[in-house]
């Protein structure tokens, strides 16, 4: 992979805005599903999902910028630029030879009668590593890093905005071109991330996680507002007037509401338990606004009308 700053097309200076936009811009463009045919695609994809990781995190990030680690999360020159060889002549540890003088054992006494262990000085000094002999020229064994898992894939599902309210079952198809049924959890919203364990690329210490992006669908006559959904509902100029019972269309499917005589247009009727899951397992609500709609022929009307004017002045509140 090249530099992560590269891969995802951001400037070193760039928010993390800014790297999530070109990380969901690119993994649209080079995700599996839609590359089936181009094989460098899924190896893009994988690039651009592990650049993603190290420079979202913000840890891992400032390590990268200072040089302590590479675009795999590796630990750089982890003797961090220490000078000569082990017993070589070159000044280093017990060498001969010019330039600063190596450190010799008896260095290290002087303390009392004690001796100081050479062994723990190395250990503290390269992180727990011991001298080690009985191989020719000895050495030290330091400790080697821990097997890494796999890179994580992220995935971006787009869920149908009645699915997303009643928290229907989806369907993904993962990059090893298995599919699974997706439980939505409770408090979905638009941009919540689900993680798959074991579902991301393979490595020397199991298989990364899938990361699942959640975007969710806007409808025709159904709009979200926090827990609740709105829904504006024409009704004729008789059932505002005269009341009567309404088939009102639901996330769960249409039911019946009562309106009153007498009714208002921009009344706003509520259906309890008519939205989305919260955390809680809870529901909101539908909150719906009633809009009185005069008939298209307004002739008939108009007679029935004709020699009657409403005096009231439904204005006045507004003082003009």
């Amino acid at each position: 992979m090249a530099d992560p700053y590269s891969t995802l097309g951001v400037s070193r200076s760039a928010d993390e805005k800014a790297i999530k936009s070109a990380y969901r811009k690119l993994a649209k463009e080079l995700h599996p599903d839609k590359n089936k045919d181009n094989p460098k695609a899924a190896e893009k994809f994988s690039d651009v999902t592990k650049a993603y990781d190290l420079l979202s995190d913000k840890d891992k990030r400032a390590q990268f910028d200072r040089g302590e680690i590479d675009m795999e999360g590796n630990p750089t020159n982890p003797f961090g630029g220490m000078g000569g060889g082990f017993g070589g002549g070159g000044g280093g540890f017990g060498g001969a030879g010019g330039g600063q003088r190596g450190f010799r054992a008896e260095d290290f006494q002087g303390f009392g009668n004690d001796q100081v262990d050479l062994g723990d000085i190395f250990e503290g000094l390269f992180g727990g590593g011991r001298a080690r002999s009985g191989g020719p020229g000895g050495g030290f064994a330091g400790r080697r890093p821990p097997p890494r898992k796999g890179a994580d894939i992220g995935y971006t599902l787009r869920v149908p905005f009645i699915d997303a309210a009643t928290l229907r079952d989806q369907r993904i198809t993962l990059a090893d071109g298995k599919t699974i049924d997706l439980k939505l959890p409770k408090g979905l919203e638009d941009g919540t991330q689900m993680r798959l364990k074991g579902k991301g690329e393979q490595g020397p210490a199991g298989a990364g996680d899938g990361i699942v992006t959640i975007r969710i669908d806007k409808h025709k006559v159904y709009k979200r507002e926090g827990d609740d959904v709105r829904l504006d509902l024409p009704i004729t100029l008789d059932e505002a007037v005269n009341g009567g019972k309404v088939r009102v269309p639901t996330v769960d499917g249409p039911v019946m509401m009562t309106i009153k005589p007498g009714t208002h247009g921009g009344t706003v009727l509520r259906l309890k338990g008519k939205g989305f899951t919260r955390k809680n397992g809870t529901r909101g609500d539908q909150l719906v606004t009633l809009e009185i709609q005069l008939p298209e022929d307004i002739e008939e009307l108009a007679k029935r009308l004709d020699g009657w004017k409403d005096e009231s002045d439904p204005r006045s509140k507004l003082q003009v």
